[in-house]
């Protein structure tokens, strides 16, 4: 039976007019919290106190409360370790130790445990819970769920609640759920699915809790703040470059069930730190208050972000996760983990605010210190020929310093080089006695500080987020699908990369140092000696690539991957090649699905391609309009040309589509195409031409039993396809033949046969029209993949 101590705690308690102000417009009444999992490590360590801290601050304010501890235990065997946790509760300082005493007593005589199981006991406790309010003849304001349970619970426990613990007409609920959100894009959208289809999306509140760090919390203030000093400055003409870092010293015993399944990528950089980017580069709300137009900001952020790939990504290992690994999974010295421990990410937002600013995510485990930080570091102008320390020539920089290192507390610092950052913010401070301590190369006196005045705890600080029903402090849907659609690929591209080792700590020396390079990341130091124990037995490096002939042509084999990667190399080398001698690169890309995945390569990896001087050419079209899935425009737009930075005018679609017609001869599109051709390529001669070859033999659009040789002088010409759609445009032979390097792509198990047949085959256009192929003055390399070569 609950006690409700209400008007003693009026008195001890009471809140000034605003607080009360803002309880009413919430809804004063009765609140049940239930902490599913109440009994864990977690809620042991934060969620009782949190919830404590709420009680405090919340009870005078004309809310009264229960609070249940649920798990699968039965209520004899837990009841006891729930209160053994609520003893340890703790007031803050300001708080005199008898009114502590007093309002610790009442929490406990206000929480029990309770089994939640079955569906049965969640009715239950429903039951309980209404029964309470009609006795007491108190009204309901809501109830609290926070399911500190592993993810996979989620869906039956949401169920549950969505179909015996709804409250009455008028009360909210509000269900908490922890990290993590799924593993990757497609678990994400599952869970998400399964949620939806019991909770409504204001009714859920995804914690990260890194959102209610006093100094994350604190960076749109402070942009806010000091918008006038930022506004000019904070843009890709001034910014160097943007750090977010979490360092641990700590290793992952005892975690090792959850962390080999997800490693620090999803550990942190998923959430943590990408939630840090969003609110620094993020669009700065008109309104910091509305939760619909912080998330809507932070969701135009995400979705600005360049693709990540393996280029974008370094990882680690420390060299004691492996024997770790083996141990607490009980598995044998033959079970290699690849889970990296470590990583270093460079992300690039595709604005031109931010144009060519690198963002560097960096976290692991068992480095040097313990330290979280967010450095904005802005260019410096100004050379200094003799006094190197004058303030004009130190780093000029900003620092959102989430705690540890060598400071130790939370802070704001801004680089007296830069500005005085204005205090406006009643809950920050600013701090003039500072320690002979240097913070990222500066003295703590080369910068002005400011920090909370008061300490708080980040899971305090969400709780009472979540009880005011603030959501700009939580993940969203819509958050949390973008940011796995940028993670996702990332972590799928990493799976067969072995993680270099480092021992941990101080000893770790320059091992992890990083080197960007454009829009890629590498280590430092590419020379690191692992011992065949380490490898697993596995080869370092996977790149193998056989030369050879093919059809007396220059061949070029490899798994399909590294095959993708040396012909986009020998693309781009061409391309800066070709501009270096004339200033333009003209290039001919085939349609068909053989060449996505030289797209996708291109447009993830080769930041550095020389797009701006290349003129972008189609092979062959369909005769549908390019909105279609069928219109090789269509796709070379989505897979490539949507995601480069390409003048428009240097792109040139076939034009199929003249006078709302497809392919209608007197119409002249051939001919037009031609005529551009001519007009823009010298020679008519493209530099380099990609060819896909079909399981018939077809090569661009030109199919066996064609007139082929009725195309004359032609460039450009109208076909027939013995499939739908039958009407094609594509580049002649005479075309093909007069550029300076040609590549045939063929690639998969299902062209074996045909590769076998055409090494067999002489010249042979009624049948095997690719075998028309043979640059007049330039080259010709076939790229095959093993599946297609050897089948």
């Amino acid at each position: 039976m609950f006690v409700t101590v209400f008007l003693l705690l009026v008195a001890l308690c009471a809140h000034g007019g605003n607080g009360l102000e803002e309880e009413a417009a919430r809804g004063a009444g009765h609140v049940s919290v239930i902490i599913v999992g109440g009994t864990g490590d977690l809620a042991k360590k934060y969620l009782w106190q949190g919830f404590f801290q709420l009680y405090l601050h919340q009870a005078g304010g004309g809310n009264t409360f229960s609070f249940y501890g649920g798990g699968l235990s039965p209520a004899e065997k837990a009841t006891p370790l729930l209160f053994e946790i609520l003893k340890t509760v703790s007031c803050s300082k300001d708080v005199s130790p008898e009114r502590c005493a007093l309002l610790k007593e009442q929490f406990l005589r206000l929480s029990q445990y309770r089994q939640l199981k079955t569906l049965e006991d969640y009715q239950e406790m429903t039951k309980q819970i209404e029964e309470q309010l009609q006795q007491e003849g108190m009204v309901e304001a809501g109830r609290l769920f926070y399911l500190s349970v592993p993810a996979f619970a989620y869906a039956d426990i949401a169920e549950k609640i969505n179909s015996s613990c709804r409250p009455s007409s008028g009360a909210w609920l509000r269900v908490v759920l922890e990290k993590p959100f799924g593993h990757d894009y497609r678990s994400a959208q599952v869970l998400s699915t399964q949620l939806g289809n019991s909770l409504k999306e204001e009714e859920m509140y995804r914690i990260d809790h890194y959102l209610g760090k006093q100094v994350v919390s604190k960076i749109l203030q402070f942009r806010k703040d000091n918008q006038r000093f930022l506004e000019p400055i904070w843009n890709r003409h001034h910014i160097e470059r943007i750090e977010i870092v979490l360092k641990e010293t700590l290793d992952v015993k005892g975690r090792i069930p959850f962390y080999d399944q997800y490693g620090v990528i999803r550990d942190v950089l998923q959430n943590h730190l990408t939630e840090v980017m969003m609110l620094l580069t993020m669009k700065l709300p008109q309104n910091l208050s509305s939760s619909d137009e912080v998330l809507r900001n932070k969701l135009e952020m995400l979705n600005s972000l360049m693709p990540l790939g393996k280029n974008q990504a370094v990882i680690g290992q420390y060299q004691g996760y492996q024997e770790e690994v083996q141990k607490e999974l009980n598995r044998t010295k033959d079970r290699i983990s690849h889970t990296p421990t470590f990583a270093a990410v460079v992300a690039h937002i595709h604005e031109a605010q931010y144009e060519g600013v690198p963002i560097l995510l960096i976290s692991g485990k068992m480095l040097d210190e313990r330290v979280g930080y967010a450095r904005v570091l802005f260019k410096n102008d100004v050379f200094c020929l003799q006094n190197h320390n004058n303030v004009h020539c130190k780093p000029k920089q900003i620092v959102f310093y989430f705690g540890h290192g060598s400071l130790g507390y939370p802070s704001v610092l801004v680089s007296k080089n830069l500005f005085k950052p204005a205090g406006t913010d009643a809950l920050w401070k600013e701090v003039t006695d500072h320690k002979d301590v240097a913070v990222l190369g500066l003295s703590v006196s080369d910068y002005n500080v400011q920090v909370p005045a008061v300490d708080k705890e980040a899971y305090a600080e969400l709780i009472s987020h979540i009880f005011a029903g603030r959501k700009n402090s939580f993940v969203s849907t819509e958050i949390l699908l973008a940011s796995w659609a940028l993670w996702t690929p990332l972590l799928n591209s990493l799976t067969s990369i072995f993680p270099r080792i480092y021992p941990g700590g101080s000893d770790n020396g320059a091992m992890l140092d990083v080197h960007l390079n454009g829009k890629e990341i590498k280590y430092n130091s590419e020379v690191v000696i692992i011992s065949p124990d380490e490898m697993g037995g596995a080869s370092p490096s996977s790149y193998q690539v056989m030369k050879g002939k093919f059809r007396s042509a220059e061949m070029v084999s490899a798994w399909t991957e590294d095959l993708i990667e040396r012909l986009a190399a020998d693309m781009q080398g061409a391309a800066e090649a070709a501009i270096h001698q004339g200033g333009v690169f003209h290039l001919a890309l085939s349609g068909g699905s053989t060449p996505l995945a030289l797209f996708h390569r291109l447009a993830l990896y080769h930041f550095s391609f020389p797009w701006r001087d290349t003129h972008v050419w189609m092979v062959d079209e369909r005769c549908v309009p390019p909105t279609e899935q069928d219109s090789n425009f269509h796709n070379l737009h989505e897979h490539l040309l949507q995601h480069i930075k390409i003048p428009y005018y240097n792109i040139h679609p076939m034009p199929v589509q003249l006078n709302q017609r497809l392919c209608v001869e007197e119409d002249g599109g051939a001919l037009l195409y031609e005529e551009e051709l001519k007009k823009l390529v010298n020679g008519s001669s493209f530099h380099f031409v990609l060819l896909g070859v079909g399981y018939d033999g077809h090569t661009a659009s030109l199919f066996p039993g064609g007139k082929l040789d009725h195309h004359g002088e032609s460039l450009v010409a109208l076909t027939e396809s013995p499939t739908k759609p039958h009407q094609r445009m594509s580049l002649t032979l005479g075309a093909i033949n007069r550029a300076h390097k040609v590549a045939v792509l063929v690639m998969g198990k299902g062209k074996h046969e045909l590769v076998t047949q055409l090494s067999r085959t002489t010249e042979n256009l009624l049948r095997y029209p690719v075998t028309g192929v043979n640059p007049a003055n330039g080259s010709l390399s076939w790229y095959i993949d093993y599946d297609a070569l050897l089948g």
